[in-house]
């Protein structure tokens, strides 16, 4: 399976590539940038050619918080 089927398995098109998201990328320290092998440090919102889609980095959305629900509202 080639990296560009196994980037289709996932759906990586829904979501920005990113080198916060790649494969092949690790934190900095400082936590401002990725470690890329390919091409030294990068800034986690940048990308290159050499981007694989590794799902298990993305942090989903938060979920909004559910409105607070009085039991007046409930009564029938």
């Amino acid at each position: 399976m080639t990296a560009r089927q196994k980037s289709q398995l996932y759906h990586a098109e829904r979501y920005d590539a990113v080198c916060g998201n790649c494969r092949r990328g690790k934190p900095a320290p400082d936590g401002s940038g990725v470690l890329c092998p390919v091409r030294g440090v990068m800034r986690s919102q940048s990308s290159c050619k050499k981007y694989e889609y590794d799902p298990l980095k993305r942090k989903p959305p938060q979920t909004p918080d559910l409105p607070a629900f009085e039991p007046e509202q409930f009564r029938l």
